[in-house]
């Protein structure tokens, strides 16, 4: 295989030919095919480093290069390679470096010496035509054998893939993945039409889809690209939260980002509405009439949202009044507590209403309510489920009340085969009442799968907290459902005893009302505020904290009890470089594998940021690395206790996780929380965000920062306008029976 680019005859003259074994690779960066890598260079003592790009290289393998010699600063004499050749090895101990090196699953380094001492020069070429014969090696059975013989033709195809994209523009990082989609019919499909990367594989996006089209000789008035265009756009603007968008702003947009004019982006969007592919709604906007442009499956969420809340809310409920109060004197007996007005008024509302939302920061009392509504419902036998959009969220309701708690997802039953939830409204969920918790964190599109499968007859309480972040997807289902002032709502405002006790509530109360934290770091104090305001000063106070002065002075384990949060993932204290520096702080010697994203060893933390259901796993799911298989290419992560395996392929959907945003924090719960604050978050800095933050730590909080930061952060109750229109459909609808 040949990699490089044309040079002009001269220059081709004037650069140095080197050939040599590729030994081990130090380092490599899928996203361009760069890498720093040694070499046994022929009639060279020593080792020969390399620095250039080569499209996913083997150990092993012959290079043929040329290039020229530069002396780094730093690193010392490197050849910088302008061409490369690829070739597979022809020596036995090339051949065993090779096959060893991970490239085929199902051999790796202990098989790869047996298969070479058996075969010797001719392994590859029995490999390659008489598979057969690795049944005389001792550990190979008919299985493995398969594996093998699979895993080598893949490999080629999988090369013959990368080598076509690599041609036209995209790095080798997505060849495997490609591959794993299309088969062998990668090459033809992306010929035909490139744009469907753009939907089909997780990591590539439009432009990349764009570039690789444009090479291939796609005209930029294609009504492929402008309708991949229209799409890609949209669903960007979900991921800002949007559930539609004014057709004027969208349209100015899309000839900015396609440089194409209206009329072809008006025969784009005919097409996508006769494919159903989108909705184009006339809506009523401050008096003004707009129109507003949806992805299908958002429109038709909407509505069913609205439709099905209304169905909830109006199905007759049988109640008896009378005996209401003589049962909550019962239940505060049978629990030795004592309900403020409010939170009877809460669980008075949880009997007479099918649909209920109970609001409030924390330390007002929500779990206490919730405790007293499932023992009303055990009196009168009600089936109960309870669910929350996070494992963590779920757990700590778990934990709280003593009952079972599942993540919406799997509460639903994802079905691997099918690829859908088993429960909707053919196979309901069997319950009488759903409380359903942090409920500020679910988005339109989880919302309308989770209500197709209750049953109208089942009791519906939400119970969440308006002030944090609204959710990750697109949509603001729990504001709209208070402002449509169609449902009962009970907001809970007043802080019991013993949660002012606790400087992070405290605090937390202080932010949501506009006044500046108490930050006096007194000892017995559960928050502390450490000034600075130099960025490379506050990560290393960051790593201080978090590795030495909390768990000598607290007690608590680094890595399984602290939690860093911070407002962006860029930056001096963003999370790549946080997780970077913690991650060699705190697990600084683990076996390892390097891929596009970073450095993945045994013993890291990582969390998942792509909803799995073939896995079980979800968006903002977190566990630890407990195993890396080279042979067959795997990662095994520990999540709430199950072991899930990752092939090397699928890494791009984990990220380390030492340190976290604060959006993906939402519905978590940490013992510590640790928040670096700087100027530089400055475009983040809203009191909802600081606020989220603060309310993740359960027993302690240390902002590290700017008190500037912290300030604008504190006064700044700025909220992002996000385009929805739930509240306008339920906003007609009867006034809430109370």
């Amino acid at each position: 295989m040949y990699y490089g680019h044309m040079e002009s005859e001269k220059e081709t003259r004037a650069l140095v030919k080197l050939k040599g074994q590729l030994e081990r690779i130090t380092y490599e960066n899928d996203e361009n095919s760069y890498i720093v890598a040694k070499v046994k260079v022929y009639g060279y003592t020593d080792l020969v480093t390399i620095v250039g790009n080569i499209p996913s290289p083997t150990p092993g393998e012959i290079l043929n290069m040329s290039g020229e010699w530069v002396n780094h600063p730093k690193f010392g004499m490197q050849f910088k390679v302008v061409f490369c050749e690829c070739s597979v090895p022809a020596s036995v101990a090339g051949i065993e470096k090779y096959l060893g090196s991970g490239l085929i699953k199902g051999i790796g380094s202990v098989m790869a010496k047996r298969i070479v001492k058996k075969f010797g020069e001719k392994t590859l070429d029995i490999i390659e035509e008489s598979v057969e014969k690795l049944l005389e090696i001792e550990g190979i059975g008919r299985i493995r054998t398969e594996m093998i013989a699979k895993a080598w033709e893949e490999q080629k195809e999988i090369r013959s893939v990368m080598l076509f994209l690599q041609s036209n523009g995209i790095s080798s990082a997505y060849a495997s993945k490609i591959y794993k989609k299309y088969g062998n019919q990668s090459i033809d499909i992306v010929k035909k039409n490139p744009y469907r990367l753009a939907h089909d594989i997780f990591g590539i996006g439009f432009f990349t889809a764009d570039k690789i089209a444009k090479q291939l000789g796609f005209d930029e008035k294609s009504p492929l690209r402008a309708e991949a265009g229209i799409i890609f756009k949209l669903h960007k603007l979900t991921d800002d939260g949007h559930v539609y968008y004014p057709m004027e702003d969208l349209i100015s947009q899309l000839k900015d980002m396609l440089n194409v004019d209206e009329s072809v982006l008006g025969i784009a969007m005919q097409s996508l509405l006769a494919e159903n592919k989108i909705v184009i709604e006339n809506l009523k906007s401050d008096d003004a009439e707009i129109q507003g442009i949806f992805l299908s499956g958002y429109h038709f969420a909407e509505v069913q949202i609205a439709k099905k809340l209304v169905e909830i809310r109006d199905f007759p409920k049988n109640i008896e009044e009378n005996c209401l109060d003589a049962t909550l004197k019962y239940i505060q007996e049978k629990l030795s507590i004592s309900l403020a007005n409010k939170q009877i008024d809460a669980v008075k509302s949880a009997v007479i209403n099918k649909f209920l939302v109970i609001t409030g920061a924390p330390g007002t009392g929500k779990t206490t309510i919730i405790k007293a509504i499932l023992e009303i419902s055990d009196i009168v036998s009600e089936k109960i489920l309870l669910a929350a959009p996070t494992g963590r969220a779920a757990k700590r309701i778990t934990e709280t009340t003593g009952r079972e708690a599942k993540t919406i997802h799997r509460l639903l039953e994802f079905d691997p085969v099918k690829g859908g939830f088993k429960r909707n409204e053919d196979y309901p969920l069997d319950c009488s009442l759903i409380i359903l918790d942090e409920a500020s964190m679910i988005d339109t599109l989880l919302m309308n799968h989770l209500l197709k499968a209750i049953p109208k007859s089942t009791t519906l309480i939400l119970v969440g907290d308006t002030n944090q972040l609204p959710s990750v997807g697109a949509g603001s289902v729990l504001m709209d459902i208070i402002d449509s002032k169609a449902f009962a709502v009970v907001e809970l405002n007043e802080i019991f005893r013993q949660a002012q006790q606790s400087e992070i509530i405290m605090n937390a109360h202080r932010i949501v009302s506009g006044e500046y934290p108490k930050i006096d770091n007194t000892d017995g104090t559960d928050f502390y505020f450490i000034k600075e305001d130099d960025q490379e000063k506050v990560l290393n106070k960051v790593l201080s904290v978090v590795k030495d002065r909390i768990p000598k002075k607290f007690g608590y384990d680094p890595l399984n009890s602290i939690q860093v949060l911070t407002p962006m993932n860029r930056g001096v204290v963003g999370t790549i470089r946080l997780n970077e520096a913690l991650q060699n702080a705190l697990n600084p010697c683990g076996f390892e594998i390097i891929r596009r994203n970073g450095r993945y060893r045994v013993g890291d933390k990582v969390m998942q940021i792509k909803n799995d259901y073939n896995k079980n796993v979800f968006n903002g799911d977190i566990g630890i690395i407990t195993a890396i298989d080279s042979e067959n290419q795997t990662v095994t992560v520990n999540i709430d206790g199950n072991d899930i395996i990752y092939d090397y392929s699928d890494l791009d959907e984990l990220i380390l996780a030492y340190a976290a945003s604060i959006h993906k924090s939402q519905g978590s719960e940490y013992p510590v929380v640790v928040i670096p604050l700087v100027m530089a978050h400055y475009v983040m800095l809203q009191r909802n965000l600081i606020y989220t933050g603060i309310t993740r730590g359960k027993k302690l909080v240390v902002v590290v920062g700017s008190k500037k930061a912290l300030f604008v952060a504190v006064n700044n109750n700025k909220v992002f306008q996000r385009y929805t229109r739930l509240k306008q459909r339920l906003v007609s609808q009867q006034s809430v029976k109370m």
